[in-house]
């Protein structure tokens, strides 16, 4: 799954405009035109498409948190130069402010399964023996529990009769996700769970 793939599912999913994109990025100090971010969402397939840097996602997710959670005192975060999707996963939680329990009930809701000690592994930090890197699976499942949540109450561009027709949720098919160490993490204690606290991004 790549950069362009994550912004589109969260241009998609919470219906903004590519004007709103740029302003989100503005709002993490990355300056980008409209120009641009229309080359990220172009399909991989388009010779015009312009693949899009761990940079520039991570300072589109540090201004989502931002427009999501406001402003805080102090310096803008810095956006990372390398990005995987264990602090994809991270920001977007931050953002949404959710905790773990919200993220299970959301994937499950939407067919995906995961336990506590399988998410907890994604926020370990990367030099705990029990950290476990997010794959695209976990991630791509992750942004559809997101659309199914929250597309569904998002208005539309379509119009009948004067009225706003809201997003229908979109269908997906019942998947387990399941890691095959998860059964040595729920037996383990005592462990810290975030490799990185809010504050050291938001």
């Amino acid at each position: 799954m790549t950069n362009n793939d994550v912004l589109r599912r969260l241009r998609y999913t919470f219906n903004l405009k590519d004007q709103q994109v740029v302003n989100i990025c503005a709002l993490a100090a990355r300056t980008v035109n409209v120009a641009q971010v229309q080359k990220w969402l172009l399909k991989d397939d388009d010779t015009n498409m312009v693949p899009m840097s761990d940079a520039e996602l991570a300072s589109f997710l540090n201004g989502f948190i931002i427009e999501k959670r406001g402003r805080k005192d102090g310096q803008r975060p810095v956006a990372e130069t390398e990005l995987n999707k264990n602090l994809i996963l991270l920001k977007l939680k931050i953002a949404l402010k959710l905790q773990n329990e919200d993220i299970i009930t959301l994937l499950a809701s939407a067919g995906f399964t995961v336990g506590k000690a399988e998410l907890s592994a994604f926020f370990r930090k990367a030099d705990h023996k029990n950290y476990r890197h997010c794959k695209s699976q976990f991630l791509r499942n992750f942004l559809q529990a997101l659309q199914n949540k929250f597309r569904q109450n998002t208005p539309s561009k379509n119009h009948k009769g004067g009225k706003t027709v809201t997003g229908k949720k979109s269908p997906s098919a019942k998947q387990h996700f399941v890691n095959p160490k998860l059964a040595a993490d729920s037996k383990t204690s005592g462990r810290k769970v975030l490799k990185l606290k809010p504050e050291d991004i938001y």
